[in-house]
């Protein structure tokens, strides 16, 4: 990430979603909204429509809605995005908020350069993934087949941008055909319940980063999660000593933010703005 927006003394903090906690997710008064309130990154999703537009959203249908952020559809439409053209997902309104969903140049176009960009591959438009996987042979091969037309036409838009890139995601086949396509593109993994598969994925394609949930890391339950005291270790030690950065979601109170800045990570996928301002000692 570009120096002049990094405090060497707290984790970076990315807009997760464009802080979705206070503003209506992955459109562009979000991305504009995030930029504004001093994220060093802003995190948006992206996914094609029918015919093949990369659009900047979280959920496989418009009506859907990630069960973290409360209850109602999303948007005022309905169908899988992958199964609606261009010209209807467009027309979609985020959460009665008057912004619809934007083309992820869209959202770029409205990004400070001096802002970095964290591009979340959700879904190159099919039913058959494998979240969270480590996958080998033909498995694997079907995986980089499946992800490389969409991963292919992402690039084509950001190469176009000159904000600093992540390119993140739950499953190994796309980041496979990241890799294989620009090596220079930093690449982070996404943890699914499978820690040590995490682990495994980001060694095989020498990821900069791995982004594990809050949870995972040592001393920092949340409450409502299950946990994963199976597989407890020292995640931000490991990813450290293999050289890579440690970006921790979803963070949604200033306790967990300074936890986690207590325990090294490098980033916080953030909610809401702020959670490293609080000034209580």
């Amino acid at each position: 990430m570009t120096e002049e927006t990094v405090d060497t003394d707290r984790p970076r903090v990315i807009a997760h979603r464009g802080f979705a906690g206070v503003a209506p997710e992955n459109t562009v008064g979000a991305a504009r909204f995030a930029a504004d309130a001093g994220a060093d990154v802003i995190e948006v999703d992206v996914r094609p429509t029918s015919d093949g537009e990369v659009v900047v959203f979280h959920d496989d249908g418009l009506s859907e809605r990630d069960d973290s952020h409360g209850d109602g559809g999303l948007t005022d439409r309905s169908g899988l995005v992958h199964e609606t053209p261009w010209a209807d997902v467009r027309d979609a309104e985020v959460l009665g908020s008057g912004e619809t969903v934007p083309t992820l140049a869209q959202v770029l176009d409205a990004v400070p350069p001096s802002v970095g960009v964290n591009v979340e591959l959700k879904d190159p438009g099919s039913d058959d993934l494998r979240f969270g996987e480590k996958l080998s042979g033909a498995e694997l091969a079907a995986a980089r087949d499946r992800w490389h037309e969409f991963v292919v036409s992402v690039i084509e838009i950001t190469d176009e941008y000159d904000n600093d890139l992540l390119f993140s995601s739950f499953y190994e086949g796309a980041l496979a055909v990241v890799r294989e396509i620009d090596a220079s593109i930093p690449l982070a993994t996404l943890f699914g319940p499978d820690v040590e598969a995490g682990l495994a994925i980001a060694r095989e394609y020498d990821c900069e980063a791995v982004h594990p949930p809050l949870d995972a890391i040592h001393d920092c339950p949340r409450e409502t999660d299950a946990g994963r005291s199976g597989q407890s270790r020292n995640l931000v030690r490991v990813a450290h000593e293999a050289g890579r950065e440690v970006n921790v979601y979803t963070v949604r109170t200033w306790h967990e933010a300074r936890l986690l800045a207590d325990r090294g990570v490098d980033g916080i996928i953030a909610d809401y703005p702020g959670l490293l301002a609080f000034d209580g000692d």
